[in-house]
């Protein structure tokens, strides 16, 4: 059985694992290989469906934890992590609005938006892992 203590570390591999799919994804798009690129982007949507659901457990049980580390550094951690959650917000409905676009086959709609929250889901992705790492391994 997974602690709630464990829940950080989940979390921070389903974000790695998201970004390693929507990057696959990504691939296999400029490849042509849409059945492929499907497959990863809707992996990508389980996972980052998984990790919201995780992230909302842990920190309704926890609340919010501190950065107490003290210097330089905590003037990298706080813009990291401010930009990560207000993209975090951004990217959810355009991810969503991209996937059922994708879904109806509007397909140019969809290429025009995918375009956008490619880089932006990328980024909140593994800026999750990089705030995970600073707060609970530095």
């Amino acid at each position: 059985m997974i602690r709630v203590a464990d829940l950080p570390t989940v979390n921070a591999a389903l974000n790695l694992t998201a970004a390693i799919l929507i990057g696959t994804g990504f691939y296999f798009i400029k490849q042509k290989n849409i059945r492929a690129h499907k497959v990863c982007m809707i992996a990508a949507l389980g996972v980052s469906a998984l990790f919201l659901t995780s992230y909302l457990v842990y920190h309704y049980n926890v609340g919010s934890v501190p950065f107490r580390k003290e210097g330089w550094i905590r003037g990298v951690y706080f813009p990291l992590l401010i930009s990560h959650t207000v993209l975090a917000a951004v990217v959810l409905p355009v991810v969503l609005r991209t996937a059922f676009l994708a879904f109806k086959g509007r397909f140019p709609n969809h290429v025009r938006i995918a375009r956008r929250a490619f880089p932006i889901w990328m980024y909140v992705s593994i800026t999750g892992v990089v705030v995970y790492l600073m707060l609970y391994h530095l």
